[in-house]
């Protein structure tokens, strides 16, 4: 069985790619290398910070890795949140926060429509391959469920009815772009 490092402190995070990959792979977490300080995100773009993290990893770990960054995208803010999706309403990372902000920022928009996307970099064997997992959907004017993480409350997935929070984690699971992200990284792992 292949082991990788998941370059992530995030425990949802971690549960949910587990869950996805399945137990075709052991997967380790950074805690489970004694490793607690949170990965520098500094750059510009979702794919620089997630090869950014997997090469730190890599470089310190000497294992095959690979990690994530993920960001919610919404139109009628030119991109925003994007790569600053965790921090965007400061460097607190708090969700509640975050979605106040772009609730408060969307208040007399019409254009509701956003997308969440991934972009993985897997190092293996030395060398980065990079895959992408894109979901379109739309921001609700209000709060709805009280499962997932960060945004899911107010996402609303193309051609469903219920927010990412409101779906159970396999739900989400089936559809989400963590999922479609890491089902092409799956599929190029056993090519």
């Amino acid at each position: 069985m292949r082991k990788f490092v998941f370059a992530t402190q995030n425990k949802h995070k971690l549960e949910e790619v587990k869950a996805i990959l399945g137990n075709h792979y052991e997967l380790i977490s950074l805690a489970d290398l004694n490793f607690t300080e949170e990965l520098s995100e500094t750059h510009h773009t979702l794919e620089e910070n997630a090869l950014e993290k997997s090469q730190f990893v890599f470089g310190h770990f000497h294992m095959n890795c690979f990690s994530e960054d993920t960001g919610l995208e919404i139109k009628a803010l030119l991109g925003a949140p994007g790569v600053y999706s965790a921090r965007y309403a400061g460097e607190g990372k708090n969700a509640n926060d975050n979605i106040a902000l772009v609730l408060h920022q969307m208040e007399k928009e019409k254009n509701r429509k956003a997308r969440f996307r991934t972009v993985i970099s897997l190092i293996l064997e030395g060398k980065n391959h990079f895959f992408e997992g894109v979901t379109e959907g739309k921001i609700l004017t209000e709060r709805h469920g009280s499962s997932g993480f960060g945004y899911d409350p107010i996402f609303v997935p193309d051609g469903h009815v219920l927010t990412y929070a409101e779906m159970t984690a396999d739900m989400k699971n089936q559809i989400s772009h963590r999922k479609r992200a890491f089902e092409k990284m799956k599929e190029f792992l056993s090519l």
